[in-house]
């Protein structure tokens, strides 16, 4: 993405994620924030994302690499200078909602008319089209809650529907998403010259992720689609069973008849393996309560190392359910620089998760947030403006 400028005019997370994958990737992402208030990600410091004396790393994860510029959009000479950059730009990207881009003069038309070369991005919580689109939203409500999955992963029995697994849980699915999309948009610009008009949405990326799952609620009509708990699994097999120390391990094998017999008998139960109850797949699927029950029994003898130990060369797959912390310091994670190490504009060390993908086997090129309006000045004079005249914008607010 070198020589590519993004001017990015979004707020909170999930269309900022897609600027800073962009960013990662080389791109030139220029973040547009008010002059006093800025994004409210970089509120949320104060409201216990963050903790005391560290570093902002919900801020980072979705601004990292980025270049802060703080206009003032409602005013005119704040709406010319956004027009200015918006002139050098290859995209334009903003999560407003529609009656707000008309309302600042920053809707299709009005970039295009200043950059027909531009390609206009836009992220939202349900879509552009239909009685919600001036509607928000967040990940939780739009991704999470509307789209099935929160109902899809809540067992009956718990009562009510569970959160999302950590904060941006969707807003990162679906920022990635939407980088991908926008890669799309300048290969298509760059064949035909053609400029398109990107829509992405929590909704949408929801919906895809569930995508299997709704497809076939609707092909059998089941308003809940079936759900099972580790004591039932259809596939004994493809399930999580718990370790003497209280961990979990869990197995994913598919092809239950190829793996059960060396899979008993790794796990110290050679007796199960010609077991009546258990000796194909359509047996164990019959009998499926007892043929967890006996692998449950034989896992929950040893300790989580142990079992590390023992299944270390054991073909079929398996994993552990690590604990977030525990990914830090993951040998596939270390090994393949999953993970940046950087420091925040004090100098505070922290790391921060890279984009999963590679390109020639390195990682993306990751630097920090950008504080707010720090790069201001230097945009300023890059389209044009001397430091006489951006003194002058800095006295009537329109810049910070």
């Amino acid at each position: 993405m070198s020589g590519i400028r993004v001017v990015e005019v979004a707020a909170w997370t999930y269309v900022p994620v897609a600027g800073s994958i962009l960013a990662e990737w080389g791109a030139d992402v220029l973040k547009v924030e008010h002059p006093e208030l800025g994004d409210p990600m970089r509120g949320l410091v104060s409201s216990g994302l963050v903790p005391a004396d560290g570093v902002a790393h919900m801020f980072e994860m979705s601004n990292a690499g980025k270049r802060s510029v703080a206009l003032d959009l409602k005013s005119p000479e704040g709406h010319e200078l956004l027009m200015k950059m918006v002139e050098t730009a290859d995209v334009f990207l903003t999560n407003m909602r529609p009656s707000a881009r008309k309302k600042l003069g920053i809707d299709v038309e009005h970039i295009q008319a200043r950059n027909p070369k531009a390609i206009y991005v836009r992220g939202s919580a349900s879509g552009q089209k239909g009685p919600e689109s001036e509607r928000g939203g967040y990940d939780l409500t739009s991704f999470w809650a509307r789209s099935g999955i929160a109902d899809n992963v809540s067992p009956d029995i718990l009562g009510f529907p569970v959160t999302m697994p950590g904060p941006a849980y969707g807003d990162v699915t679906g920022g990635l998403a939407l980088a991908g999309a926008i890669s799309t948009a300048l290969f298509h610009r760059e064949r035909t010259g053609e400029a398109v008009v990107v829509d992405g949405s929590l909704l949408a990326t929801g919906a895809w992720a569930m995508g299997g799952t709704i497809a076939g609620a609707y092909a059998y009509n089941q308003v809940s689609y079936p759900k099972h708990t580790p004591d039932r699994a259809p596939n004994p097999l493809v399930n999580s069973y718990g370790t003497a120390d209280g961990r979990f391990l869990t197995f994913v094998m598919l092809e239950s008849d190829r793996f059960w017999p060396e899979f008993v008998r790794t796990i110290g139960a050679p007796e199960l393996a010609d077991d009546e109850r258990f000796n194909t797949h359509a047996k164990r699927t019959q009998n499926n309560v007892e043929a967890c029950a006996a692998l449950a029994d034989a896992i929950k003898k040893k300790t989580l190392a142990e079992w590390e130990e023992i299944l270390k060369d054991f073909d079929g797959a398996w994993a552990k359910v690590q604990h977030p912390i525990e990914v830090v310091s993951d040998p596939q994670v270390v090994a393949n620089d999953y993970i940046a190490d950087l420091k925040d504009w004090k100098g505070t060390p922290f790391k921060l998760v890279s984009v999963p993908v590679q390109f020639n086997e390195e990682p993306g090129d990751v630097s920090r947030a950008p504080q707010h309006g720090e790069h201001t000045d230097e945009v300023m004079q890059e389209v044009g403006y001397s430091m006489e005249e951006i003194i002058e914008l800095k006295i009537s607010g329109a810049i910070l």
